[in-house]
């Protein structure tokens, strides 16, 4: 098959040596190999997009004062890797890695070990999965001679998270419930009913990936707020006065990444601000359940139950998810709204999509039906929680963090400022992780790391080894803004 020469931009020798700046590391008989590596470090930080063409090879060695075999061997590099494809008569370009998209279990032709997923904190299904499942097919059945359609979602569903909401201090009736597929798709609903091109969304920072893409995708500003050890209350005050955000998301229970939780005075101060500024906020709750200490419901009540419930109405959107406590697979969310806030995002859902699958609707609830499963859950994670501590004191005791009391994630402080670099060379060791810039509305934090604690304990162990041996080969470089892009967080 013929290779097709991409449209794309060509980029001078000349400009493409300033972008790759001091790219000699490893002494002269490395050359090739840094040339190469800082070549893909600017493809991964996408300042290199695919299809720019490259400069001539007698054009590159002259800009950068190196050889035309350096520059030929580094080319044979990035080409051996997919980042590079060649034509005679018509150069080479940036290509697509064949790493792109990063496959559950990548090919390896040179016997390496299947890659370890270290960025997406997502646990395996728990037990009670396929007997609820196998419990739920006479259900369907009964359902089958329906539509199949439910826009609000299955009635007992919504009471039982209704019912959850009341144990945990916040009356709700499954009126105030609407089914959705997944957290991420309620996010996505409250974003296309509130805000839209050019208005600002209040953002945590650092904050969940997918939230922030979300809200660039919606063509809408994240606005940062920082939290460190804790929500900056009055930083948040300030943003709603001065940027008055349309909408505000916030994580207010073991907060990915960090893992903090707030406290009751803190949901008091920002539940009033809210409220006095009438800036509606969707409250990620996905992580609520993984409460290592026990039941939820004896810790503080829900943020919805702070924001107002008077003639203005509640200010809150609260969304919940299956996909941290009992599967990622379990695409089945919700979401807690006023039923004014409510009605406007039934109607934005029908552009969307025309509801959630019936099949997973009656599994989950079965589960939730069940006083076991949350419990084994907690205890489960709060294990892998333990085992990651371990591995990451003995093989970095030079890193620094809290230990969280629920969630599924470290929040890792690097002696050094090679977050980014460091996620980079892991993919070369078999292992995906995403550095703090990942989490970033405007890049930064390359001096931490998100570690999540939700795979089987040896490969936990095995995982934070291997990121010891990338950290050996990045160690006292300088500092980056990107994270590799293609690398999925969860």
């Amino acid at each position: 098959m013929m290779t097709q020469t991409p449209p794309g931009g060509r980029i001078s020798g000349a400009k493409l040596a300033t972008a790759l700046g001091q790219w000699r590391r490893g002494g002269p008989h490395h050359g090739a190999a840094d040339l190469a590596a800082a070549v893909e470090w600017q493809v991964r930080e996408g300042r290199l997009p695919p299809g720019t063409r490259l400069p001539a090879e007698r054009e590159l060695a002259s800009a950068i004062d190196a050889s035309r075999t350096l520059v030929g061997a580094a080319l044979e590099r990035l080409r051996e890797k997919g980042l590079v494809a060649s034509k005679r008569g018509s150069g080479s370009w940036i290509t697509l890695p064949r790493t792109s998209g990063l496959p559950v279990e990548p090919e390896h032709d040179d016997g390496a070990q299947p890659a370890i997923d270290f960025a997406r904190a997502s646990p395996p299904a728990v037990s009670a999965l396929v007997p609820a499942l196998n419990e739920a097919m006479p259900e369907l059945a009964a359902l089958a001679s329906g539509t199949g359609y439910s826009e609000r979602g299955l009635p007992r569903l919504r009471e039982r998270i209704a019912a959850r909401y009341t144990e945990r201090g916040l009356a709700t009736s499954p009126d105030d419930i609407l089914v959705t597929n997944g957290a991420h798709h309620a996010f996505v609903l409250a974003l296309r009913n509130f805000a839209g091109p050019g208005d600002r969304v209040l953002v945590e920072q650092p904050s969940y990936p997918n939230a922030i893409a979300a809200v660039r995708a919606a063509h809408s500003l994240p606005v940062p707020v920082a939290v460190e050890r804790g929500w900056d209350v009055e930083g948040i005050e300030a943003a709603l006065k001065q940027s008055n955000p349309r909408l505000a998301y916030l994580i207010a229970d073991f907060h990915n990444p960090t893992g903090l939780r707030m406290d009751v005075e803190t949901r008091e101060r920002l539940g009033a601000a809210l409220v006095r500024a009438r800036t509606p906020v969707v409250v990620d709750e996905t992580m609520v359940e993984l409460d290592h200490e026990g039941d939820p419901a004896s810790g503080p009540p829900p943020l919805a139950a702070f924001t107002g419930d008077g003639v203005g109405g509640n200010w809150a959107i609260s969304v919940g998810s299956a996909a941290k406590t009992y599967w990622g697979g379990l695409r089945i969310g919700w979401i807690r709204a006023s039923r004014q806030f409510l009605a406007g995002l039934v109607s934005a859902r029908s552009a969307l999509d025309l509801g959630s699958p019936m099949l997973e609707q009656l599994v989950l609830a079965r589960l939730m039906a069940r006083d076991d499963v949350l419990p084994a859950r907690r205890q489960q994670v709060a294990g892998m929680r333990n085992t990651l501590v371990d591995a990451v004191r003995t093989h970095f005791p030079q890193w620094t963090f809290e230990q969280p009391d629920g969630g599924l994630s470290l929040w890792c402080r690097l002696d050094e400022p090679i977050g980014t670099r460091l996620a980079v060379a892991a993919l070369n060791h078999g292992v995906r992780v995403a550095p703090g810039s990942r989490f970033s509305v405007h890049g930064g934090l390359e001096q931490w790391l998100r570690l999540p604690y939700a795979l089987p304990d040896d490969q936990l162990a095995e995982a934070v080894a291997r990121l010891g041996a990338a950290a050996g080969s990045v160690r006292g470089g300088g500092g980056a803004s990107e994270p590799p892009e293609d690398v999925p967080v969860a």
